[in-house]
């Protein structure tokens, strides 16, 4: 069974489907995620922000995932998902965790290549890939906010100088997508993403898939996406499930009551999210 981010992303890479990767946030999103990844025999990343290791710790956070990895009969990658702290990232790679994405998008061309080379260099030399990003999404992803005026789009001539000078695994690439909920509908520009992909060699990244369509989503895989990232549209069923109970539950106090409809309310979203990356089969 293939183990790594970086075996996971030349397969999918190689046989032209994507691992879909979404954003957890407690025991309750692994266990949904884990029991349709096992129904379809899909390989998955649970994706960690860092306010998600804020709020529900990096070290229990870890000891959650490392419990699935060896009970779960499908390949699952514990990935932390936009961290910037460099040394939060080498504490996580210390604890385990075996693949990270360093987002300095923020930052200038030379300054981005210079903290993606130093988390390279660390997790490189532990055996972790390193996803990285050229490029700014807008909207808002954990305490990360981008405005429209200060988005752009990824340069296909430098994004192949930024992967041949970082030697980073995996490039997310800006494309037209975004964080967080569309206030129109996203125009996703499939031509940059082709140039991209001629350029370099590296598995390619989409972050903020939630909310573009299928049709789209699978024409980026066509293009070379091999990892798409979810998260809003899964955070919104499973608030919604709770508000809905304890409006018919108002008196209500057992988590385990109000959590298990939560958990299947995001159930229908990740099977249909692993189909959309037509993994489906592939672990």
């Amino acid at each position: 069974m293939k183990t790594t981010m970086q075996e996971n992303l030349k397969d999918a890479q190689k046989n032209h489907y994507a691992i879909p990767a979404f954003n957890v946030y407690n025991l309750e999103f692994v266990r949904a995620v884990l029991s349709e990844a096992e129904k379809l025999k899909s390989p998955v990343i649970l994706a960690i922000t860092p306010g998600t290791n804020t709020f529900s710790n990096a070290h229990l956070m870890r000891a959650i995932i490392k419990e699935a990895e060896a009970h779960t009969r499908v390949p699952i990658i514990h990935h932390l998902d936009h961290h910037t702290d460099i040394n939060a990232i080498k504490a996580s790679i210390d604890l385990g965790v075996k693949s990270v994405m360093i987002d300095a998008s923020a930052e200038t061309f030379e300054e981005n290549i210079k903290r993606t080379k130093e988390v390279v260099a660390y997790a490189h030399s532990r055996g972790v890939s390193v996803e990285a990003e050229l490029g700014k999404l807008i909207g808002i992803e954990d305490d990360l906010e981008v405005d429209e005026k200060d988005s752009a789009l990824t340069d296909p001539k430098k994004a192949k100088e930024f992967v041949n000078r970082t030697q980073i695994d995996a490039l997310a690439v800006a494309i037209g997508t975004a964080h967080g909920l569309y206030k129109k509908e996203p125009n996703l520009d499939f031509k940059r993403l082709q140039e991209i992909e001629a350029e370099v060699d590296v598995p390619l990244v989409l972050h903020g898939a939630s909310g573009v369509s299928e049709k789209d989503v699978q024409q980026c895989i066509d293009l070379g996406i091999t990892k798409v990232n979810i998260a809003t549209e899964l955070k919104i069923p499973f608030a919604s499930a709770i508000r809905d109970y304890f409006i018919k539950h108002p008196d209500e106090m057992d988590p385990r009551k109000y959590l298990n409809p939560a958990i299947e309310a995001i159930k229908p979203v990740i099977r249909a999210k692993i189909k959309m990356c037509k993994s489906e089969g592939k672990a």
